[in-house]
C-alpha cells in the first residue's frame, strides 16, 4: 500500500477530490493532510471525511526536522493541493520525484512566487490568452520549475471573466489530478 500525505493551505476542494478518489483503491491511500493554516477549511473537510490532519508552523517546516521526520515515517508520496509555501530542499531531497503539485496554468507561463489562484486567472485574462489549463509537475526547490508530468488545456473566449477561467481550470483539476497521481504512483503510461 502506497501512502499519500497531502499538503493544503486553503479550502481543500482538491484535497477532498483526491481523498474521495483513493478511498476505494486497494494499492494507494491518503493517510494524512498537513496544513500551515490553522483556519484552513481543509481541516473541516478532513474531519468530515475521517482523515487525519495536522497543522504545522514555519519553524517545524524549515527550521527543525519535525515535518520531515513525520513524512519519512508516514509518506511514500507527497501531494501539494493548494499549498502555498516553497518546499524546503531537505524534503525535496528526501522524496525525489515523489512530490507532485498541480498549477492552475500551462507552465512555464504564469508560474513562480505569488502565482496561485485568482492571481493566475487574472493574469491569463489580462493577457487575452486563447487557452489555459493545468500543469501537474514534480516539485523541486523552486516554485513551479519541476519536471512536467502532464498538462490539460481548455479554450478561452474574450467574454470569460477570471472567475469563468477559474471554473474551467477547476474542472480540469478535478478530472485529471487524482488520475495522474495514481498513474505516477503505479508507474503507468501517462498520455
Amino acid at each position: 500500500m502506497k501512502r499519500i500525505v497531502i499538503f493544503a493551505s486553503g479550502s481543500g476542494s482538491n484535497a477532498e477530490n483526491i481523498i474521495g478518489f483513493f478511498q476505494t483503491k486497494k494499492s494507494i491511500s491518503v493517510t494524512h493532510v498537513l496544513t500551515n493554516n490553522q483556519r484552513a477549511k481543509v481541516l473541516d473537510r478532513c474531519k468530515r471525511l475521517n482523515i487525519n490532519s495536522s497543522v504545522f508552523n514555519k519553524e517545524d517546516f524549515t527550521g527543525t526536522d519535525k515535518v520531515l521526520d513525520f513524512l519519512k515515517k508516514e509518506a511514500d508520496y507527497i501531494i501539494l493541493a493548494g499549498f502555498l509555501w516553497r518546499i524546503p530542499s531537505k524534503i525535496v531531497e528526501a522524496f525525489p520525484d515523489r512530490i507532485i503539485n498541480i498549477h492552475p496554468a500551462l507552465l512555464p507561463k504564469y508560474g513562480g512566487k505569488g502565482m496561485y489562484g485568482m492571481n493566475v486567472h487574472k493574469a491569463v485574462k489580462d493577457n487575452s490568452e486563447k487557452e489555459t489549463g493545468i500543469t501537474i509537475h514534480y516539485v523541486n526547490e523552486n516554485y513551479d520549475e519541476g519536471a512536467i508530468i502532464f498538462q490539460a488545456k481548455t479554450e478561452l473566449t474574450n467574454e470569460d471573466s477570471p472567475e469563468d477561467i477559474a471554473q474551467k481550470v477547476h474542472d480540469l483539476e478535478y478530472k485529471y489530478f487524482p488520475e495522474i497521481i495514481e498513474k505516477v504512483i503505479l508507474q503507468e503510461e501517462i498520455g
